[in-house]
């Protein structure tokens, strides 16, 4: 009697029969060591890749345009300070003064215009970050938002979000007003350790 509880003999399961030549007919896997290599052989021989040349200059040689890459590509490791204060706190009235000024000479005899306002608020924003950067704030991160609004009769609310550190970070709002528009320089100042 069998001790699995059946009387008389169970129908057998076995695994299906194999054969070596449905083996071959079957795709390899990644897996086994054999077909890792056929598998790759495979792919790189559907590959193909288009390759462009580009002209190096003539009075350069290669390998010197190489080392300027490397150099360029190359990061410089510092090592910790653990500073957790600025050397120089940033000062909002010298930086906004000078903004008023920017924006004073900036826009002396311009008109509102979208067109002209789309490429001259990128201009303001690069030119007030490069002043900012002058007063040599060490380990400021500046966020500059030019804004052009034109006067309809309507009223305006503008609104920023922060991560803000209390005692380190400052912003600064320099405004430029015409009959036609209000121009809007909005300066943030964060300190990263």
């Amino acid at each position: 009697m069998d001790r699995r509880g059946g009387a008389g003999t169970a129908p057998s399961r076995q695994a299906p029969h194999h054969s070596p030549a449905s083996r071959r007919d079957r795709k390899p896997s990644m897996f086994e060591k054999e077909a890792y290599a056929q598998i790759v052989r495979e792919r790189l021989r559907e590959s193909f890749h288009d390759v462009q040349y580009v002209e190096p200059p003539f009075d350069d040689s290669i390998a010197d345009i190489g080392k300027e890459w490397k150099s360029a590509l190359a990061k410089l490791k510092f090592t910790n300070s653990y500073r957790m204060e600025p050397l120089k706190k940033f000062q909002a009235h010298p930086v906004e003064t000078k903004i008023h000024q920017i924006l004073k000479d900036s826009l002396k005899d311009v008109k509102y215009d979208d067109r002209v306002f789309s490429h001259l608020s990128l201009e303001l924003a690069d030119q007030v970050l490069a002043t900012v950067k002058e007063f040599g704030y060490h380990r400021y991160k500046f966020i500059i938002k030019v804004l052009f609004i034109q006067k309809t009769g309507q009223a305006i609310h503008i609104a920023s979000r922060w991560i803000w550190d209390v005692a380190w970070d400052s912003w600064i709002q320099a405004k430029h007003e015409t009959e036609s528009y209000v121009a809007l320089v909005l300066v943030f100042a964060l300190y990263c350790e």
